[in-house]
């Protein structure tokens, strides 16, 4: 009661004073009251973050690091020193931040090179805590070229050896590089033994530095593959461990290893291991007796397994009412409200989950007055309901991105076009960006464009979510627009008139190839079969410039989506003479442009497309009669060139300007025999390619009425 009455100051001044007082006994000129000075600290850091902190503002870590750095301080001093600092990294992320400018990594990595065991244990320990904390940086495991091969001799040293290391390799190993590195000093052959360790947690540990190697390495899977633990294939071996007697965190893992591996190609999608034991053990992480972030990592895994294969698509979606089960991943709400029958884990040891520690609890509304505890709570479930809305979002957007029936199954599961709808808006940009995969996967479905996307006029959300949106949002939602905008999609009516046009011009604009390639697009979409003014307005609010300048775009799609654009546009005759009488000379000039340079068959046959349109103008073939230079160009196409697709294009493009039913055609003719076309056209009509031959033939045709 007496301390209750003492004012803060003073409180505060006593800690200070107890923490001054052990930092204080560290200078002791007796080494042996320092060893117990030493001692003491440890045990007045267990579990006490605010004697931690004390001691960090205090100094105690330099000469923590230099006790233990000096060759004059006995084994246990430093040991008992290495103790200490890892019982600090224990602390807040503002403990390790003062810890690594202290350069604790470089001392305790020298430490290593000790032959004692257990001073390497200890600080292999404090290495441990240290690297897994989000805030260090990881590329101090890899400064210095010696300290990953040292680790790998360490491997063999003891249990808790294995456990460090593996723990710090899954820990650092962020990027191809970093794959590299430990690949090429031997980490396959060193931590494939250690999966059948006696000890649970080395076990655990090795598996966690497969799944991180082989994630998007073929050369690592390709090895991984041919691996042999104890006369058995690595493959076997994980297959053994996602048995449902394993706990659930090696069962998730080694799914996530032989995901990984057959994602990079080294197994084959059909094989039994992935079709009858992966892809059934991930739909299990995804039911209702797993805890939410069992649930979340299952459900990502499986929708990237999946991603690329229709098969193991058809599969997942009839095993265990896949989809169905999905909908509970939206039953936790989305903002501060109850969060009843969770599955927690309860306080055990991290990483370790087991039946024990796994307990339901119901919280009631939380209110201001709640505890810091159930806020806490409360932002954990939040965190989690978000987590659990984007992964049910991933899996549906992989499921239904080619089947048609699996597309119905999804858009039929109860309000799922509403929950996609609300998810565009969500606060999580991760959510927006699921939700928005999603609802792109789906789009690809002509019936669901014309029935669930109409009904729910999903295009509002959409636009709204183009306003202000990042880059990976823009991508997903503008390649989504551009299917909305698909001529038999009943929202291009709305969309069209939403001012749309301006906002898919300044996408051209963008940075982003993928930007520019769905900003034309939408634009060729829209141009398709569109009226004039629409027509009027995409080239006004574009402009010339603009329109030129992504003919010359170095992305190849970039520059098909333009042709596709330009060709849509020159459609019918009163819009291809209107488009050429006022940007006639440029749209000639562009085109020989791409004619002349080396570009794929494709573009110049779309080009040689849109000579074809301007030559079916009424005004307009004028400038391609006038066009001497151009006439021989697509000649060239018809006989100097052996490719049917632009022979063809360049025939149809003669045959529109000698069409007989038209004005001038005479004297088009006339003009074109003396340039050898007919002689050209005679050649063509023997063709092997019939649709060849049978053009030429129709435009010789025209010679003869």
């Amino acid at each position: 009661r007496a301390m209750r009455n003492q004012p803060p100051w003073r409180l505060l001044h006593e800690v200070t004073a107890t923490s001054r007082h052990y930092v204080d006994r560290l200078f002791d000129p007796d080494p042996q009251k320092v060893l117990q000075g030493v001692i003491d600290m440890k045990n007045a850091v267990i579990g006490n973050n605010k004697q931690k902190a004390n001691l960090i503002v205090l100094g105690a870590v330099p000469r923590l690091l230099y006790l233990l750095q000096q060759s004059s301080s006995s084994l246990e001093l430093r040991t008992e020193c290495a103790v200490v600092l890892g019982s600090l990294a224990m602390g807040t992320e503002n403990n390790i931040k003062s810890l690594v400018d202290c350069h604790i990594i470089p001392a305790l990595l020298q430490g290593l090179l000790s032959p004692d065991l257990i001073f390497i244990e200890a600080c292999l320990r404090c290495l441990r805590t240290v690297f897994i904390s989000p805030v260090t940086p990881v590329q101090l495991l890899y400064t210095d070229p010696t300290v990953i091969p040292h680790l790998m001799s360490l491997l063999s040293s003891s249990q808790r050896t294995q456990e460090y290391i593996t723990q710090i390799f899954s820990h650092c190993c962020k990027t191809p590089e970093h794959q590299t590195v430990l690949f090429n000093h031997g980490a396959i052959q060193n931590i494939a033994p250690l999966l059948i360790s006696p000890s649970y947690k080395v076990r655990m540990q090795a598996l966690k530095c497969f799944s991180v190697l082989a994630y998007e390495n073929t050369q690592v899977s390709m090895t991984l593959v041919n691996v042999l633990v104890d006369g058995e294939l690595l493959s076997q071996v994980f297959v053994k461990m996602m048995q449902r007697d394993q706990p659930i965190e090696m069962q998730l893992t080694a799914a996530k290893c032989l995901t990984y591996m057959c994602r990079a190609g080294a197994i084959r999608t059909d094989d039994s291991c992935i079709v009858l034991k992966t892809l059934p053990c991930l739909v299990r992480m995804c039911s209702k007796e797993h805890l939410l972030e069992e649930r979340v990592e299952g459900a990502e895994t499986l929708a990237y397994l999946m991603e690329p294969d229709v098969e193991l698509q058809r599969i997942a979606s009839t095993t265990d009412h896949l989809v169905a089960m999905l909908a509970d991943y939206f039953k936790y709400p989305s903002s501060v409200s109850a969060i009843t029958d969770i599955k927690r884990v309860g306080r055990g040891p991290p990483g370790v989950v087991n039946s024990a520690t796994v307990h339901v609890l119901k919280i009631s509304l939380v209110s201001c007055s709640s505890s810091p505890s159930s806020r806490l709570q409360l932002d954990h479930d939040l965190k989690h309901a978000h987590e659990l809305r984007q992964a049910a979002f991933k899996l549906y957007a992989s499921l239904g991105s080619n089947d048609e029936d699996i597309r119905k199954k999804i858009t039929e599961t109860e309000n799922m076009m509403d929950r996609i709808v609300s998810g565009l808006s969500e606060s999580s940009i991760k959510v927006r960006l699921a939700a928005v995969r999603c609802l792109h996967s789906l789009s690809r479905s002509v019936q669901q464009l014309r029935t669930s996307f109409h009904d729910h006029a999903v295009w509002k959300p959409l636009m709204k979510l183009l306003q202000n949106a990042p880059d990976e949002v823009l991508v997903m939602a503008s390649s989504t627009l551009c299917n909305l905008l698909l001529e038999f999609s009943p929202s291009k009516e709305p969309i069209l008139e939403s001012g749309v046009i301006e906002l898919l011009c300044s996408l051209t604009q963008s940075d982003s190839p993928a930007l520019r390639v769905n900003g034309i697009w939408a634009l060729m979409n829209m141009a398709f079969q569109a009226d004039q003014k629409v027509k009027v307005e995409i080239v006004r609010c574009l402009g010339t410039e603009q329109l030129f300048r992504l003919l010359s775009d170095p992305d190849t799609n970039v520059l098909m989506k333009t042709l596709g654009l330009l060709r849509n546009l020159l459609s019918t005759r009163p819009h291809i003479d209107q488009i050429m009488s006022s940007h006639g000379k440029q749209i000639m000039q562009a085109v020989t442009l791409i004619l002349e340079a080396e570009h794929s068959i494709e573009v110049k046959e779309q080009t040689l497309c849109i000579l074809a349109n301007i030559a079916d103008g009424n005004t307009a073939k004028e400038l391609l009669m006038t066009n001497d230079d151009m006439l021989q160009k697509v000649k060239y196409y018809m006989v100097g060139h052996s490719n049917v697709k632009l022979q063809l294009a360049a025939t149809f493009c003669i045959s529109n300007l000698i069409w007989n039913e038209e004005d001038g055609s005479q004297e088009r003719q006339d003009k074109l025999r003396e340039m050898g076309f007919v002689d050209v056209l005679h050649k063509l009509t023997q063709a092997s390619d019939p649709n060849l031959s049978d053009r030429a033939k129709t435009a010789m045709q025209q010679y003869l009425a």
